[in-house]
């Protein structure tokens, strides 16, 4: 009998431009570490572990949560698979636990890919690809997607970093400066849509003991079309950049994580959708067989003096 297995390497990928460096874990695709010199830009988590929290985690073909993980599509009643008894939705995709193989490499980029097998509860094929380039002072972030598949795919997309300036103890983004491009709030009731919006205000200032776990739309821009977070703290101030691909940032303060997580970084998740798109149908992406999408975000930084 052969004594013939499955590749087990490599299991990440790493790249690396002036002091920055990025390791993208190939068992999800998520983004595992960034780091610039001796400040971790991402709060990520170690080799070989499943990624907490979702850190880093590639969000398709749905962002966030379905209602019981039940919906429609042209007639058909679908169900995914929910996350606990305790909190039955299907949450954040299809992707997190699944291999990508590296497409393309060079010295300051990788591009990484997967396919979404039709699943129960979503019978659809989509071909991903992430692509990452590195710079000194900054990292440029892109999803595209294909529809490999022979019918019309309903799809949501998102990504799930955790973003860090100096705080290595639980509680420590209370002292985070944060400036959210966002004027509307998608209120929740148990993570979930009520179906009420209200205004917000994205001139949040300190942190302090605001609980954040909110989606995010109606995204001020600047001329060339990015929305753009501001994080800014002990170690230096961080700049997330989303393009017109993405109408929608959940921020999330980390206050349902476990000690040693609880409240240290804080989660700004571009999306395509609100929580429950696949269900609503709220901004729900539909991809023609053949057809592509694809959405950029950049995350820039400049470290404390």
């Amino acid at each position: 009998m052969p004594d013939t297995w499955p590749p087990a390497e490599p299991a990440e990928v790493e790249l690396s431009a002036g002091d920055a460096r990025l390791v993208v874990d190939l068992r999800g695709g998520a983004l595992r570490r960034l780091a610039v010199g001796a400040w971790e830009v991402l709060d990520g988590y170690p080799a070989g572990r499943m990624l907490p929290g979702w850190r880093g985690a590639v969000l398709l073909p749905w962002p966030n949560r379905i209602r019981d993980g039940r919906w429609r599509w042209e007639g058909e009643e679908l169900q995914l698979e929910v996350q606990s008894p305790e909190e039955p939705h299907a949450i954040h995709g299809l992707l997190s636990w699944q291999p990508w193989s590296v497409l393309q490499r060079s010295d300051r980029s990788v591009t990484v890919g997967t396919t979404v097998e039709p699943h129960p509860g979503y019978p659809f094929r989509l071909a991903a690809a992430v692509d990452h380039v590195l710079d000194a002072d900054r990292l440029t972030w892109t999803l595209r997607v294909r529809n490999a598949g022979n019918r019309p795919a309903p799809f949501g997309a998102g990504v799930h970093p955790y973003l860090s300036v100096g705080a290595t103890e639980d509680g420590g983004i209370g002292d985070a400066g944060l400036a959210l491009p966002a004027r509307t709030e998608l209120v929740l009731d148990g993570g979930m849509p009520t179906g009420e919006r209200r205004p917000f205000d994205g001139a949040v200032g300190r942190v302090g003991d605001r609980a954040l776990d909110t989606p995010l739309t109606d995204l001020e821009r600047d001329a060339e079309g990015w929305a753009k977070v501001r994080l800014t703290g002990a170690a230096g101030e961080l700049v997330l950049a989303a393009d017109a691909a993405w109408p929608w940032l959940q921020v999330y303060s980390g206050d349902t994580l476990p000690t040693g997580q609880w409240r240290r970084s804080l989660a700004v998740e571009p999306m395509t959708c609100p929580p429950n798109a696949l269900a609503d149908g709220t901004d729900l992406l539909v991809l023609e067989p053949g057809a592509e999408w694809a959405g950029t975000w950049t995350l820039a930084w400049s470290p404390a003096a």
